[in-house]
């Protein structure tokens, strides 16, 4: 998965997976990108939910009073498009999240974008289990409509509740990745920042900038030779 995004390092533009800042717009790559790709995939399915619900989920009874299809319980109706609404509108922020996040050239303010991401997403898909698991239990309660009128929309209603679950979930996995991916090389960056260890030492005060190899003095003292300490007065 790290692949998806690059190596970038967190000095400014490039960070948490996202192109340098200031880059040229390429309408092309934006639409190939896996975040892009899978919100557009949120927003349609979240069309699709309270679409159906709202058009064909609400039926007439023998009364003649409209009454949700999910074994009438009304609070599974207005569930099921109340989060496909937010769905549908935070979506279209995220769409709009992902442009900017290039131009971003902040560190700060892609972290907090990226965090937002995860936190939402993993949520929504929290929310969309729980939407199809109530309206899947509540259909299963409910009796057939007459002339089978709006089965096939609470139906739909039902899978792609489904759906979202993986759409969201794999959204907030990107998010993390991003986040991982961030995390990872702003403790790189600073772990080595913090290892450099000097190439060479200063002399000492005063003394010569370049290394200087040690000779012998000119009169060595050996076995054969006289220094200042053999020095003997002559004898007359």
């Amino acid at each position: 998965m790290s692949n998806l995004f690059g190596n970038q390092n967190m000095e400014g533009a490039g960070a948490y997976g996202g192109g340098k800042a200031g880059g040229a717009f390429d309408p092309l790559s934006f639409i190939q990108r896996p975040h892009v790709i899978l919100r557009a995939a949120c927003w349609l399915f979240s069309i699709i939910v309270f679409g159906c619900i709202s058009s064909q989920g609400w039926q007439p009874n023998k009364d003649n009073k409209m009454v949700c299809l999910y074994n009438e319980d009304t609070n599974a109706c207005n569930y099921g498009v109340g989060i496909s609404v937010i769905a549908f509108l935070a979506s279209l922020v995220f769409f709009v999240g992902e442009y900017l996040f290039e131009q971003m050239s902040s560190v700060k303010t892609r972290k907090h974008y990226v965090l937002a991401d995860l936190g939402f997403s993993g949520f929504w898909s929290f929310l969309y289990f729980v939407g199809f698991c109530y309206l899947a239990n509540q259909w299963r309660k409910s009796a057939t409509p007459e002339n089978g009128i709006g089965v096939n929309n609470v139906q739909a209603a039902i899978a792609f509740s489904f759906f979202s679950i993986f759409t969201w979930g794999a959204s907030a996995f990107l998010a993390f990745q991003r986040f991982r991916q961030g995390s990872d090389a702003a403790f790189a960056t600073n772990y080595e920042a913090d290892n450099v260890m000097p190439t060479s030492y200063p002399s000492y005060p005063g003394g010569p900038e370049t290394d200087q190899h040690y000779q012998e003095p000119p009169f060595s003292t050996g076995p054969n030779s006289r220094g200042p300490a053999d020095f003997q007065a002559p004898a007359y």
